[in-house]
């Protein structure tokens, strides 16, 4: 009997994860997918993302609109559980597949594991330090079977109480698309979204949660910083949590200035080109500390936000201070590279993946069990 596999995506990031997994069960006769997009793919501001999804090759795409503008992150998950409730009511769903830390992830694990579905969790056993951390606990312990992307990982879900027959290590999916040979040539990515630069770097901020209070201050230091250096940005908007607001308002600087490019999204595989070609990655994302290393691009990771994540020679912690920043900067304005890492993985995610799906997978029991270390 054909298994049918439900894929939650709520940002461009997650989606650009779980692409390579949709791409290796779509053409097995043994599966079929299904794709519930919703958060902020469904917002004109952030681009609108969930076009991406179907130009990307996909149909079986459910939208739903979880969130307007502004509103509460308890809010969306009780409207995100709710929507997916009433998709599920309607719709066989053997397993639910969520990527990562975000609430999108968390109302998918809530839904399936209340609904006795089994719920795949990829790159669980991950740390932060930020309230995201919470949440992708939480989201494995919701979770029947588990997806990680290192043996670290992989240790800390044991530490959660995880049962080992359900913990696969596949490394990153994203890393199958890094290490690629589809990816589009730099020029064209270039001329996609018009990037005059020779040489340029990425800038990405995203609001810390718990720094609300000082939010405000630290995006005009960033912009502030970018000012200065007087460098080429191609800058991409930060996601919607709270406090996002005070980002945008700081960037209202860099309209209509020639050294930079701002940008609601852009395309993964466009963006990866982009990224592998910078001079650095500047801010506080996640693709500083996950992608960048993977091509041995600097990273200046400013801030609390990635802390306790992976390290590596090639990322530069650096706290909201202008001086230390702009330090940073003249460090990397040169095209530094370091030696790639292949922590997350050779780009093999895909089929390791379809192996486990075909293998015991579906012997994994709906009632968990804790597993204690002695």
């Amino acid at each position: 009997m054909v298994k049918n596999i439900l894929f939650l995506t709520g940002t461009r990031a997650d989606f650009g994860k779980l692409k390579p997994l949709i791409n290796a069960i779509k053409s097995d006769e043994e599966f079929q997918y299904h794709i519930f997009a919703t958060g902020i793919h469904m917002l004109a501001k952030y681009g609108g993302t969930v076009k991406e999804i179907s130009r990307s090759g996909f149909d079986n795409i459910f939208t739903y609109m979880n969130q307007i503008e502004g509103e509460d992150m308890e809010v969306i998950l009780a409207n995100t559980i709710i929507g997916l409730s009433r998709y599920l009511h309607e719709h066989h769903i053997d397993m639910i597949v969520v990527h990562g830390d975000r609430v999108e992830a968390l109302a998918g694990a809530t839904a399936g594991a209340l609904r006795n579905i089994l719920v795949a969790h990829v790159e669980g056993g991950e740390i932060s330090g930020t309230v995201d951390e919470i949440m992708r606990h939480a989201i494995s312990k919701l979770s029947h079977v588990h997806f990680v992307a290192s043996d670290t990982a992989e240790r800390r879900l044991h530490q959660l109480g995880e049962m080992s027959e359900t913990i696969f290590k596949i490394g990153s999916p994203d890393v199958d698309v890094m290490l690629s040979e589809s990816l589009p040539e730099l020029a064209t990515a270039k001329e996609r979204y018009q990037v005059p630069y020779k040489n340029y770097s990425i800038a990405m901020l995203h609001p810390v949660t718990t720094e609300y209070d000082q939010q405000a201050e630290h995006a005009e230091i960033f912009v502030n910083a970018l000012l200065a250096s007087n460098l080429n940005y191609v800058v991409v908007y930060p996601n919607n949590d709270h406090g996002s607001k005070f980002i945008f308002d700081a960037y209202n600087k860099l309209k209509n200035n020639d050294k930079f490019r701002l940008f609601p999204s852009l395309r993964f595989e466009y963006f990866l080109r982009l990224l592998k070609h910078a001079s650095f990655l500047i801010g506080n994302s996640s693709a500083g500390i996950h992608e960048a290393p993977i091509y041995g691009v600097p990273t200046i990771n400013i801030g609390s936000r990635q802390q306790n994540r992976f390290r590596y020679e090639s990322i530069i912690d650096v706290d909201f201070i202008a001086t230390d920043i702009l330090q940073q900067i003249s460090t990397f304005k040169s095209h530094t590279r370091f030696k790639p890492t292949t922590y997350y993985g050779n780009g093999t995610s895909a089929t390791k993946f379809l192996t486990a799906l075909k293998g015991n997978v579906w012997s994994i029991a709906n009632q968990k069990q804790f597993k204690d270390f002695n």
